[in-house]
Formats: structure tokens, C-alpha cells, sequence
């Protein structure tokens, strides 16, 4: 099924489910404690799905907001598609899965801004697939084990200010500006995607397709990814996992594109839906 955290009107946050045109509300106090409930609460959905007393809405009557607007990690897989190590000069193929962390206070959800800082910080996009973990993946988990921990899934647009992240090799700063982590629309259960790997993705700039791939292009599959977070790090619930970006980023086009005050993208990955964030200038300080 397809979860959504959603408001209505001035009423608070609350989570539904998301079926054709229509969100179904669900009696959770927030995504994480839906999460949090495993199977419990998913059966306690299908209930509410087929049953008749709960609050509906249509799409238009109701604001979507980023699936977890706070999640406890983000870690991104940074070189997992060979198409996107092909296309940078500088790059090689890894032995082992490499990630930087985005912060849980720069993420923002489906037709919210992205905040451009300035044209020399060369702002730039990327098309992920992100898993949601759904139990506590405990440090050590082998790779034969990871795929019981998955949720669910959803699209990230790792959001990116080239200039900084490649100047004096700052990612981490460079990853972070505020609003740089748009996450939704919604995120689908895993019983929905039988195989991510199968997934096709793409990016569209102002209605221009400027990233097309699929994870069959993957360097690393997803099991291994989670095996090699899980030799650092207890993954919890809640926490989201990208598992990278294929060719096409601005940074490596010919001539370069770079986003701008104006722009439309529009992230989409099939199962999931599209995820849309116009591009506006920050305002200073």
C-alpha cells in the first residue's frame, strides 16, 4: 500500500493511505509509530482500507508533507550506479559501498520549495531510490538477513551545492544546505516491490528528462548496501537508506545544468509516483 503523511485544512499532521485518488486516514499518532507497529498496524490499514467508518479525502482537499518529516538518519549511497561512475572523470569503481549523511532538519516533502542559496554555489540534482527501514536492524546483521528489515520505499532528490561539496572535498556541508532532501510522495510497503533492483528511474527538468536509469545498473545491490551500514550501525525504524543516482546530474552534462530559481523537478520512480519541488530563491538573512 501506498502511506502518506498528510494535513488537512489547519488540522494536525496525520498519516492515510493513499488509494487512486483518495486518502484514507489512519489512526496513528505519526509515520514512526505506524512504522514502529509492524505488522500489526499494517493489517490493522488493510482493516481500515476495506471498512467504510473512516475519514476520506480527496487528493486535492489535502497537503502532502514528506512521509517521515523527521527521520532519525539519512544515509546516501554515493557511486552505486556505473553509469554515474562513468560519466565523472575523477571517479573508479569502488571495492566497497561508500555514504555521506544528509540531516533529518533539511528534508522537506512533495511540492515544497527548494531553496536556491546563489548561482556560484552550482546547485545541482539527483534521482534515489530510498528504502525506509521498518525494525531495528541490530550492528552485524548479515546480508542474508537486511531485506526483513525493509518497510518500505521512497524517492529522494538528493539535493546538492557542487561548489561547496567540491571545494576542499566538503560533501558534507555541500549536501546539507536547508531544504536540499525532498522525500516522497508517499512511501510504498515492501510486499509492493518484490524486487527494487527491477526499478527504472527518472528525473525531469522544467519537463526535460535529464536522468533515465535503472537498478539493474546498481554497483552494489541493495542487501549489501544495508550489510555495510549494519557493520557500523544499528539502523532503527524510521531511518532512510538511498542507494544512489544514476548518469545525467547537471555537474557532467554538456554544457553544464544547474538549477535555478524557477525550475520544476519532478523525480519519478514507477510503484512510487512522482515527486515535485519547485526550485526558489532563498530569501538572506
Amino acid at each position: 500500500m501506498k502511506l502518506v503523511t498528510f494535513t488537512h485544512r489547519n488540522e494536525p499532521a496525520r498519516i492515510g493511505i493513499w488509494e487512486n485518488d483518495t486518502i484514507v486516514e489512519l489512526e496513528s499518532p505519526s509515520m514512526l509509530d505506524f512504522i514502529r507497529g509492524g505488522e500489526v498496524m499494517l493489517e490493522r490499514a488493510r482493516k481500515t482500507l476495506n471498512g467504510k467508518t473512516a475519514r476520506t479525502f480527496s487528493e486535492d482537499e489535502v497537503t502532502l508533507l514528506a512521509p517521515i518529516p523527521r527521520p532519525g538518519k539519512v544515509l546516501c549511497s554515493g557511486l552505486n550506479y556505473r553509469s554515474h561512475v562513468e560519466e565523472n572523470p575523477s571517479a573508479k569503481f569502488l571495492e566497497d559501498p561508500r555514504f555521506f549523511a544528509k540531516f533529518p532538519s533539511v528534508v522537506i516533502g512533495p511540492d515544497a520549495e527548494i531553496r536556491h542559496p546563489g548561482q556560484k554555489f552550482l546547485v545541482d540534482y539527483e534521482v534515489e531510490l530510498a528504502v525506509v527501514i521498518g525494525r531495528e536492524m541490530p550492528q552485524g546483521t548479515p546480508a542474508h538477513a537486511v531485506m526483513d528489515h525493509v518497510f518500505g520505499y521512497t524517492i529522494l532528490n538528493d539535493v546538492s551545492a557542487r561548489w561547496i561539496q567540491f571545494k576542499d572535498n566538503n560533501e558534507m556541508m555541500g549536501k546539507n544546505f536547508d531544504t536540499f532532501a525532498p522525500i516522497g510522495p508517499c512511501i510504498v510497503t515492501a510486499d509492493k516491490i518484490k524486487d527494487p533492483s527491477q526499478l527504472s528511474l527518472s528525473l525531469r527538468l522544467n519537463g526535460k528528462v535529464m536522468q533515465d536509469g535503472t537498478n539493474r545498473d546498481w554497483c552494489f545491490p541493495l542487501p549489501r548496501l544495508l550489510e555495510w551500514l549494519s557493520m557500523a550501525m544499528t539502523l532503527e525504524p524510521g531511518d532512510i537508506i538511498s542507494t544512489g543516482t544514476p548518469a545525467g546530474i547537471g555537474y557532467f552534462r554538456k554544457p553544464q545544468v544547474f538549477l535555478k530559481p524557477g525550475d520544476v523537478c519532478e523525480l519519478e520512480i514507477g510503484p512510487i509516483g512522482v515527486l515535485r519541488n519547485r526550485v526558489v530563491a532563498a530569501e538572506k538573512a
